[in-house]
């Protein structure tokens, strides 16, 4: 029982650690009105494992603090991508392709609202759906797919706990 939760808490600390790491690397496209945040790539990953949903909450807030965003783009943007990360993880038995969708929806209906109200953008926030929902199924829909498949056979391997490795 206490490995199982060394091994939760580590592999959520992990996926927090890369999810931050990518949001840096790439902090060109990760923040803005048009963005294309590579690391929400990671929100596969609740496919593998519920590790994964506070792993990726912590990393995006993580991310939205030490990349200087204001407090209701960390609030709200962090809540989207929590909210996207469980609803992932519901959708593990289903068909792999549905995973990127609940991460999608979530931030194409939250980010724009952040970006209006919270930094003055004057876009239509439909246009910011549009554009929000464009890096959105780049990132979580092709990248995460692509991850998905690139992690799919080693699963056991990466995502076994402890107690199951000999």
């Amino acid at each position: 029982m206490k490995n199982q939760k060394v091994t939760f808490m580590t592999q959520a600390a992990m996926i927090a650690a890369i999810y931050v790491v990518l949001t840096f690397v790439f902090a060109p496209f990760s923040f803005g009105e048009v963005q294309i945040r590579i690391s929400e790539a990671l929100t596969i990953l609740p496919l593998f494992t519920p590790a994964a949903i506070p792993g990726l909450f912590t990393g995006c807030l993580i991310g939205n603090i030490l990349g200087g965003a204001i407090l209701p783009d960390i609030i709200f943007g962090s809540l989207a991508t929590l909210i996207g990360a469980f609803f992932t993880y519901q959708l593990r038995s289903k068909n792999p392709f549905l995973g990127p969708l609940p991460p999608i929806i979530a931030n194409v209906f939250v980010v724009p609202f952040v970006l209006r109200y919270g930094y003055g953008v004057a876009l239509p926030i439909p246009f910011m759906m549009l554009t929000v929902g464009i890096g959105e199924f780049i990132s979580c829909g092709l990248l995460g797919l692509i991850i998905y498949y690139a992690l799919k056979k080693y699963k056991n391997v990466l995502f076994r706990p402890i107690r199951d490795r000999v």
